[in-house]
């Protein structure tokens, strides 16, 4: 079945062009996807919004709100998704593929010490399209600073990127960061000319720590790496938000479904990274979805600002008016 589209753009405090160039998600009956969409010069405020009515033989069906992501920057850099995906724990480098499609991602880690980088045999590289999608090495598996530090040089000798996410691990059963080596790490790293985004605690102290050694994002855990119990200290996030302006804050680990998602959005976050909780849903691929629209409507629920909370009800008609 075919299907037209027309557009209706939306747009308040116009500030710069910002071409369209995708479409998130399915929005006609019979799943059908749009995956380009034309460069349409649109402006961008604080969050564009756009109106997608579908038309089919003539027949106008309802029309459909989305909001298209206003754009990430980290170090000058320029994304327009707000997710960002890890690349282990899929059953094959096909699902791996059909994953990172789904979720929308622009930006997708890979670790260093576990893919195959000399390319002799298949490797999980040969499942990522390097001009489609924004590859950032981590140094998953390192458990000091020096091993960081290689891993890294590594990563950036064979042409991955000279951008890493830094992992130093400092206890090997709740995957928590070694801190002091994380801030080591970073500030040689960034002397040698590498964009660094370190994963770190949810401490503030820490935070500042990072900042003073070069780091372009702060990324402190929700929860340990792989638990998929959700935001667990949403205090933290919070201070963090307010303290921390100069870089992005993204939150990673411990997402585990999609109201996770949301939720660290709407706390603030920039942005959220994540692996496991994809990576060992039931189905992947549909869970990746999932979390782009769970990452664009916490994004968007923060914007929008929540009502404040009250301890009594408030009726939604008022009593002025009502005929007695």
């Amino acid at each position: 079945m075919l299907f037209g589209f027309a557009f209706d753009f939306i747009s308040s405090e116009a500030r710069e062009p910002y071409p369209l160039t995708r479409c998130f998600g399915a929005y006609a009956p019979d799943t059908v996807s749009i995956t380009q969409l034309p460069n349409y010069a649109i402006t961008q405020s604080t969050a564009v919004r756009f109106v997608l009515r579908v038309r089919n033989v003539g027949t106008t069906k309802n029309s459909i709100r989305i909001y298209l992501m206003d754009p990430l920057f980290i170090a000058g850099r320029q994304f327009r998704s707000r997710l960002i995906v890890g690349t282990g724990k899929y059953k094959s480098g096909q699902e791996t593929a059909r994953a990172i499609e789904a979720s929308g991602a622009e930006m997708v880690t890979v670790a260093v010490r576990r893919v195959n980088l000399d390319r002799s045999k298949e490797s999980l590289l040969d499942f990522i399209d390097s001009q489609k999608y924004f590859l950032l090495p981590n140094t998953a598996g390192c458990y000091t600073a020096e091993e960081a530090i290689r891993t890294a040089l590594l990563g950036r000798e064979v042409g991955l990127s000279d951008w890493v996410k830094i992992e130093v691990i400092g206890d090997q059963k709740t995957l928590y960061p070694d801190v002091q080596a994380t801030i080591e790490a970073t500030r040689t790293l960034v002397k040698e000319g590498f964009t660094v985004l370190p994963y770190t605690s949810d401490d503030v102290v820490v935070a500042r720590r990072l900042l003073d050694a070069g780091a372009s994002a702060i990324m402190p855990l929700g929860a340990p790496i792989g638990s998929g119990m959700g935001i667990q200290n949403t205090a933290n996030i919070q201070i963090l938000r307010e303290m921390i302006t100069e870089v992005p804050l993204i939150v990673d680990a411990g997402v585990g479904t999609a109201s996770d998602a949301a939720i660290a959005m709407e706390l603030g976050a920039d942005a959220v990274l994540m692996n496991s909780g994809i990576a060992h849903a039931e189905d992947p691929v549909l869970m990746a979805e999932a979390m782009k629209h769970a990452v664009l409507a916490g994004r968007a629920a923060y914007l929008a600002g929540r009502m404040p909370k009250k301890l009594y009800a408030t009726a939604s008609s008022p009593l002025q008016g009502v005929i007695r």
